[in-house]
């Protein structure tokens, strides 16, 4: 199950206690404090991971404390530090102060680490007090609490294209045409209810990988239909894909209506390379098609590619184009 957005609450250790003790040794009637400090509460540590693609198991477990750092002890001994935790969570999530939905931190790249709550410092033991005036100190410094947080954690993919259509455009049926991936197809508005991503082999030795965005609909910005839920996986894509039904009544209205609505979610989608594309073209005749073909779509970036799942025509045009678009973003 694709789950991209989770709520918990997190506590870092409390740091251990220092210690009040004295040197209590043969011929030494009045010895010197001797107390060790605490040791350090644990961490609560986030880590990007490859190997984790849903935020799933923040579902069934919605608290992580840390370990607390054991109190201090006689013969300068410290305590031990308190026990750290390392939570793993996909590539790509970014974590959010529940309260004020700031950004804390974003795992944009795999193996990045972040300590989001340190834990707190361990107390200094009586012996780190003594002076010549005071050489028998009696008291120590507790530990510091640790800190507590209620973050959100929200998944966006990474990914190379991000495809965006209305319901039932032929995303899901393209994404499991030019990839391994096999999301839910069927011939009603949104089948696809959660993202799906796809890695696209091409030709001998290149790859790049493809986003299913379910279905936009006017008003998705507002949160009308699915919202704008999945709107945010669009945010990290290099180029947005349009895909249009080739037996819409008019390409240019759909393609405003879908690009108001990224504008509107977020400006900095406008400033992506938009790609426009006509799907279903087994579904008009050849004359139709030559018709077609000469359209042109005004704010776009591409010229008008037009392909069929089905029967995969305009499919290797397309990938094509796709692979030139992006080697010339990473160049």
């Amino acid at each position: 199950m694709f789950i991209d957005y989770a709520e918990i609450e997190i506590a870092s250790g409390k740091g251990g206690d220092g210690a009040v003790t004295f040197r209590r040794e043969k011929y030494v009637p009045k010895g010197g404090p001797s107390g060790g400090n605490g040791g350090k509460g644990g961490d609560i540590i986030f880590q990007a991971h490859h190997n984790f693609s849903t935020l799933l198991d923040f579902r069934y477990r919605k608290h992580y404390k840390a370990g607390k750092g054991d109190n201090g002890a006689s013969a300068l001994k410290d305590g031990k530090n308190g026990e750290d935790i390392i939570i793993q969570v996909p590539v790509g999530t970014v974590i959010k102060d529940a309260e004020t939905g700031k950004v804390l931190f974003d795992l944009d790249t795999d193996e990045k680490k972040i300590v989001i709550a340190k834990g707190g410092k361990g107390g200094k033991g009586n012996s780190n007090f003594a002076t010549p005036t005071n050489q028998t100190p009696r008291f120590a410094e507790p530990g510091k609490a640790g800190e507590e947080k209620k973050i959100i954690l929200e998944l966006k993919l990474i990914a190379d294209i991000g495809l965006v259509g209305f319901p039932n455009a032929g995303k899901s049926t393209l994404i499991s045409t030019i990839s391994s991936a096999k999301p839910k197809i069927a011939d009603y508005p949104f089948t696809t209810l959660e993202p799906n991503l796809g890695i696209v082999r091409y030709k001998d030795y290149q790859s790049f990988t493809v986003a299913d965005i379910p279905g936009i609909i006017e008003g998705a910005h507002e949160g009308k239909g699915l919202g704008h839920k999945f709107l945010r996986h669009i945010e990290r894509t290099k180029i947005i894909l349009f895909l249009i039904d080739v037996t819409s009544e008019n390409y240019q209205r759909d393609y405003n209506i879908l690009l108001n609505e990224l504008k509107s979610y977020s400006p900095k989608l406008a400033e992506k390379k938009k790609i426009v594309s006509l799907s279903k073209i087994d579904l008009v005749d050849a004359d139709q098609l030559k018709k077609i073909s000469k359209k042109k779509i005004r704010n776009s970036d591409s010229p008008l590619l037009l392909f069929s799942s089905a029967t995969k025509q305009g499919i290797p045009e397309l990938l094509d184009y796709l692979w030139k678009s992006i080697s010339s973003k990473i160049t």
